[in-house]
Formats: structure tokens, C-alpha cells, sequence
């Protein structure tokens, strides 16, 4: 079958081809931010809302799950109906569902509010790195475009605290998805002018039975570690959502493997350094997930931070990554890509490792030493995307950015959920029973006090025990350092594997990957497409 890409016009300038980049960049920010900034309004919305407990837990859920669980249909449909028509609709969809909580007065309305958002993000995540992936046919100046979609994610998500702190801060929690609406508009505008539609000529069926179980098989599977991570027991329920996820996700694996024309192309791991890639994204993710999660809660119940100044301490991070993603697409030009991102995984790794040495007197300054080399390191994520596009031939780059979507997904779901489950366990073990009887403290204070930190102040308070404060910060700073601990372990392992598995002489900014001959290059005109309608 002839899948050859069509992209209308054939000719893009080059000023119009970055300006297309600025509207992707947007949308993806949008998307990014997104997944953080919520965790902010959540007490303001709890106070004027009151959901119930499972209506608190699917407020802050429903919308990953709903993205994670239509990532592969949206990225295949991208290629039948046009990536530009797909990317443009999310953002209407993002934006009408942002103006759509206005009205809002109950928990049921913010979730399916939410689980709208979701589809919209579903639509944006991966069409933005398949699109940059088919417009930008010179290596050197994709590998730069995808640092910066690399960049634009990471601080998106560490930015969504800061935003968020800022807006409830000045307004209600309602500014926390209004602030959509000014990006997600500027996004659809220049969009609208400027992108070019990108579809495959004969893209065959779409795979309806194989959608529905790649949909079930990610929602069971994320609800059911969600759900474990929740009880922090081996629930029920829980484990059959677990056990129904992963057979689900067999299933369609089989259904892909076997097919000839596949909803997403699983053949693309046969190239170790495009497995690499999402390996690297995947791992890093893990652990940045929990790092951003723990210190959220250190900088506000520790450090004694307000939501504004806590974001604000996350800002040498964002710049940091800002600064080593750019720089990773220079460095690329010069030195083999396993070289730069084993290094920047390195930096990451060491940097969350070296917390747990400040584990008897964590303050402020080990703190956002860590971060910034944090986020110096995990810029060669820019470089880990750049292999998996690079080693994707243009007229599978739907493929590849939903299995690089999914793998960001997964990863930071994973990571709160096993590695914050991880956190609460060391925090009860370290905060004993024997010490807190001592205290004075009955059975029932106990079991609330060891529920998190935040209850353990407010007990301390409540009763003028600082010993038991104190007893908590230690207690609280030791669950975060010890999953820093094995977080960093976790991207050291990842930085071996892409050392391993990514070929020495390989340049993100030499390979053009399996290129079709039909394909045209936006900058000529092809011999062979017909017009996109």
C-alpha cells in the first residue's frame, strides 16, 4: 500500500514553517501545564465543592486517563482526517472546555468537564510531535524544533504550580483552566494561518475494535495502579482493573503485531535507538513526577512556603531545562546523541541522588541546587525525543508521537502512583506508633497523623506538641530524599541503557531515518501528491 505523506502547500517558507512551530509549542505548553496546575486549586475546590472522597480522586484522574486511554486513536485518525484539522479541533475543544466551568456548583461537573479537557488533549499531545516530525525535513533544523517542544513540556509542567499559585493567589480556582483560553486561542489562530495539513495518501481502515481495547486496556490499567497506589493494600478491585488492563493491552499488541495496517506501529521498536528514546522519556518522567510531587509539599509544608512562592522556587528548574534543551540541540551538531543524553542522565540521576546526603538537615539551598541540575540534566530528553523521530520514517510519525505520548503519560502517572505510594509508606514506618503514644497521642489521633504530613501538623498544632512537628519534617524530609534516591537510581539505569542500545556514531542531526521516496520535502515540490481537502 502506497503510504505516502501528502503535506498542502508543497512549499513552505521559512518564515512561515516557524511560526507553525510557535502554534505547536503553544498547544503543547497548554497540554503540559495542564497536568500540574491543578494540584493547586484542589483545596479551594474542595472548600467550595465538598466532593465526596471517589469524586476528589476522579477530579485530579479523569483527565489523564482519558488522554492516556485516546492517545493512539487520535494520533491514527490524525492521519485520515488531517494532523492540522485534529490539532486545531483540541484546542477548540480545549478552549470551549476550559469557558465550560464558569458555571460549575457540582463535583460531578468539573469531572466531566475534565474528562472533556482530556479528549482535547488527547487530540494536541501527539500531533505535535508527529507534525513537527513531518514538516521539518532538515535534520538539523527538526532536531532544534524538537528541543524546544522537549523544553516547552518539561516547563510546562513544572510551570503548573507557579501559574496556578499566581492565579488563586489574585482570583478563584475557576483562573486555574481559564488560562487556557488566551493560549489555546493564540495557538488555533496562528495555527489556522499557518500550519500545513499533513495526512497519509492511503491510510486504509481505522481500527474501531483495536481503539476501543487500546482505550479500555490504558483507562483499566492507570485506574488500577491508581487505585492500588490509593489503598496502598492489594484491593479487589484494584488488582482485577490491573489484571483487565494488561491483558487488554495484550490483546491489542497481538491485533497491532498482526496487522497490515496497524493503529500504531510497534515494528518502530525495532530500532534500539528509537526504544531508547522512550525508554529515556519514560524513565525520566518516572521519576521527575514524584520529585515535582514530594516538593510541592516540602517547599509549602516545610519550607512554610504560600502556593506563589513555591512556584517561584521552581523557576531556576524551568530555566535550567530551558537552557540544557536548547543547548543539547548544539551540542547534537557536534558530539554523537548517546553521548549527549547518557551525560544529561546522568547530571539528572547524580543530582537526585545527592539529596539523600542533606537527609539529617535538608533546607532550602540542596534543594534547588538539585532541581537546577535536574532540569540541566533531563534537557538531553530534547535529544531523546530527536532519536525517536529521527529513526521514524515520516509517514509513521503518527505512531511514534502517540508511543512517545503514552510513554510521558505513563510515566508520570506511574511515578506519583508508585513512588508517592513509596513516600507514604517510609513516612508511616518513620513516624512510629511507639514514638507518637509517647507523646500522648490515642489510637485514633495516631492513625490520622501518620496519614500525611499535612495531618501531623495540623495535630501539632492543635494539641502545642512541636515535638511531634518536628518529629513529622524529619519523617516527611526522609520519604523525599529516599524516593529521590531511587528515582535517580531509576534515570542512571536509563542513562546505561540509551549507552548501551543507541548506536556510537549516531547523530539526530545527520539521520533522516527511513525516508519514503514519495514523501515531499515542504521546501520542494514532489513529483507525485495529491491535495489535502
Amino acid at each position: 500500500m502506497d503510504n505516502a505523506i501528502v503535506i498542502e502547500p508543497r512549499t513552505i517558507p521559512k518564515a512561515r514553517l516557524w511560526t507553525a512551530l510557535a502554534a505547536i509549542l503553544l498547544g503543547q505548553f497548554v497540554v503540559a501545564i495542564d497536568l500540574t496546575v491543578l494540584n493547586i486549586a484542589l483545596p479551594e475546590i474542595t472548600r467550595e465543592l465538598n466532593p465526596a472522597s471517589d469524586q476528589l480522586l476522579w477530579i485530579v484522574d479523569v483527565y489523564s486517563l482519558v488522554l492516556a486511554g485516546l492517545l493512539i486513536a487520535t494520533s491514527s485518525l490524525s492521519d485520515r482526517l488531517g494532523r492540522k484539522k485534529t490539532l486545531l479541533t483540541g484546542f477548540l475543544i480545549f478552549g470551549i472546555g476550559s469557558v465550560l466551568v464558569m458555571p460549575v456548583d457540582a463535583p460531578e461537573q468539573i469531572i466531566a468537564i475534565r474528562a472533556f479537557l482530556g479528549i482535547g488533549g488527547a487530540m494536541i499531545m501527539p500531533v505535535t510531535i508527529s507534525m513537527i516530525r513531518s514538516i521539518f525535513t532538515n535534520p538539523k533544523e527538526r532536531t532544534v524544533a524538537v528541543a524546544a517542544w522537549s523544553a516547552v513540556s518539561a516547563i510546562g509542567m513544572a510551570a503548573g504550580p507557579l501559574i496556578g499559585g499566581f492565579l488563586l493567589e489574585h482570583f478563584s480556582w475557576h483562573s486555574a483552566f481559564l488560562v487556557n483560553v488566551p493560549l489555546v486561542g493564540a495557538a488555533f489562530v496562528l495555527g489556522a494561518f499557518t500550519l500545513p495539513e499533513v495526512r497519509l495518501k492511503n491510510p486504509g481502515r481505522f481500527d474501531l475494535p483495536g481503539s476501543v481495547l487500546a482505550l479500555a486496556g490504558m483507562v483499566a490499567l492507570l485506574w488500577g495502579v491508581k487505585h492500588l497506589a490509593a489503598e496502598l493494600a492489594l484491593d479487589t478491585a484494584g488488582a482485577a482493573a490491573l489484571a483487565a488492563g494488561i491483558v487488554l493491552l495484550a490483546l491489542f499488541a497481538l491485533r497491532c503485531l498482526k496487522s497490515s495496517n496497524p493503529l500504531v506501529d510497534l515494528s518502530l521498536f525495532k530500532s534500539t535507538a528509537f526504544s531508547a528514546g522512550v525508554m529515556a522519556t519514560m524513565a525520566c518522567t518516572f521519576a521527575l513526577a514524584v520529585l515535582l510531587y514530594m516538593l510541592a509539599q516540602w517547599l509549602q509544608l516545610v519550607n512554610g512556603d504560600g502556593t506563589l512562592e513555591s512556584g517561584m522556587h521552581l523557576i531556576p528548574m524551568s530555566v535550567a531545562t530551558l537552557v540544557s534543551s536548547l543547548g543539547a540541540a548544539s551540542l547534537a551538531m557536534r558530539f554523537p546523541a548517546r553521548h549527549v543524553v547518557a551525560a544529561g542522565l546522568a547530571i539528572a540521576a547524580a543530582a537526585m541522588i545527592m539529596l539523600f546526603f542533606f537527609r539529617d538537615d535538608l533546607s532550602l539551598a540542596p534543594v534547588i541546587a538539585s532541581t537546577c541540575l535536574v532540569g540541566l540534566g533531563t534537557g538531553s530528553l530534547a535529544i531523546g525525543a530527536s532519536l525517536i523521530m529521527a529513526e521514524t520514517p515520516v509517514e509513521k510519525a503518527s505512531s511514534a508521537g502517540s508511543l512517545q505520548e503514552i510513554s510521558y503519560d505513563l510515566g508520570n502517572v506511574l511515578g506519583v502512583a508508585i513512588l508517592g505510594s513509596l513516600a507514604s509508606v517510609i513516612y508511616r514506618s518513620e513516624l512510629s506508633v511507639e514514638a507518637l503514644r509517647a507523646m500522648g497521642l490515642d489510637g485514633q489521633t495516631i492513625d490520622a497523623a501518620q496519614q500525611s504530613f499535612a495531618a501531623t501538623a495540623e495535630i501539632a498544632t492543635g494539641y502545642g506538641l512541636p515535638e511531634l512537628l518536628g518529629h513529622g519534617i524529619d519523617a516527611f524530609n526522609d520519604s523525599l530524599v529516599i524516593t529521590c534516591l531511587i528515582g535517580g537510581i531509576i534515570i542512571l539505569a536509563a542513562a546505561v541503557a540509551v549507552w548501551k542500545l543507541v548506536p556510537a556514531r549516531l547523530k539526530v542531526t545527520e539521520s533522516e531515518g527511513a525516508e519514503p521516496a514519495e514523501a515531499p520535502h515542504p521546501s520542494s515540490s514532489p513529483k507525485s501528491a495529491e491535495p489535502a481537502t
